[in-house]
């Protein structure tokens, strides 16, 4: 990925860059509340421990204007760190034209409070079921009226492509996936198709593709085939385990239960994974405090770069 030159200057064949802006779970590496093994030891800077904020990722077809997938809480210090956002022209600007939204979890929206300066209405592409959930349940779209304004974008519900701002030269797709809908949600005990998506982002011109999908609890036939036919799939890495949180007695909830396919186990992610072609690079995403991938000197983690499984972090960039 190139934060500043133009596309001519890209090299040849690449077409697509992505940047991670932010690679852990809701409430960062380390929680402010959480004095588990690995919140201690990233807090004293240990070796192969490394700080991450909440998931969110820019996508560009030009390396000069950006698409923002996910706005989290932790927005105002990953947009810091990312050369792409700042402003190029004039007093106000931001490389970020447009906001796509995956669900309508707390870490992948409140981040929109922080980008209420904007000087015109932000293009805000949802599904119907998270416009609702951000309008009624969590009505953060109502307040930014009072701000910047919203220009909501909906995202089809039929597979068609779309073209949100700032990358609209690349065909997007949202695939509907069995998670969970945030409590505040009126579908919280009823999911419907949209609370949750996953997101094909593509490039006419090359053929290239990434499949994205920071909350995925189920991986079913067609699902798998088009993360097949994906060159990269950044997917969800909460949990080492199903049970990792009820034995740590942090909650007596499973990793399913609240949306997410554990790596480890039958039937786990690094069992799908392994399933996928070759080519096909792994990255997973949205990574909780607890999981033990994030010691670099774990047997989890060797058992992963054995695998092929490459763990996102802040500033990760992806080049197709």
């Amino acid at each position: 990925m190139r934060h500043g030159p133009p596309a001519a200057n890209a090299p040849q064949g690449i077409a697509m860059f992505i940047r991670v802006l932010g690679s852990a779970a809701g409430g960062g590496f380390p929680q402010w509340n959480c004095n588990c093994t690995n919140c201690q030891a990233v807090r004293a800077d240990e070796p192969g421990f490394l700080r991450r904020t909440q998931s969110s990722i820019a996508v560009s077809a030009t390396g000069r204007r950006w698409t923002l997938v996910n706005a989290s809480p932790d927005i105002l210090q990953q947009f810091q760190a990312f050369p792409g956002s700042w402003p190029a022209d004039g007093l106000r600007g931001c490389g970020v034209e447009s906001v796509v939204l995956v669900d309508a979890q707390i870490d992948h929206t409140t981040g929109l409070y922080m980008l209420r300066e904007k000087g015109s209405p932000w293009p805000i592409w949802t599904t119907d079921p998270v416009y609702e959930d951000l309008t009624r349940g969590n009505p953060i779209l109502h307040l930014l009226e009072h701000y910047c304004g919203v220009d909501r974008q909906p995202i089809p519900d039929d597979g068609r492509h779309f073209h949100p701002q700032g990358a609209e030269s690349l065909d997007w797709q949202a695939l509907p996936l069995v998670s969970a809908a945030p409590p505040y949600s009126p579908h919280r005990g009823a999911p419907v198709p949209g609370d949750n998506v996953g997101l094909v982002i593509a490039d006419p011109a090359t053929g290239r593709r990434v499949f994205y999908a920071p909350g995925l609890a189920e991986i079913d036939e067609a699902l798998f085939a088009t993360m097949a036919s994906s060159d990269c799939v950044m997917v969800d890495g909460t949990f080492w385990t199903d049970d990792e949180m009820i034995a740590m007695g942090l909650s007596k909830k499973r990793a399913r239960d609240i949306g997410h396919l554990a790596q480890s186990g039958p039937g786990g992610m690094i069992e799908q994974l392994a399933r996928l072609p070759r080519h096909v690079r792994r990255i997973l995403i949205h990574i909780n405090n607890t999981n033990p991938i994030l010691d670099e000197g774990s047997t989890e983690r060797a058992i992963l770069t054995a695998a092929g499984i490459e763990v996102a972090y802040d500033g990760m960039e992806i080049e197709l």
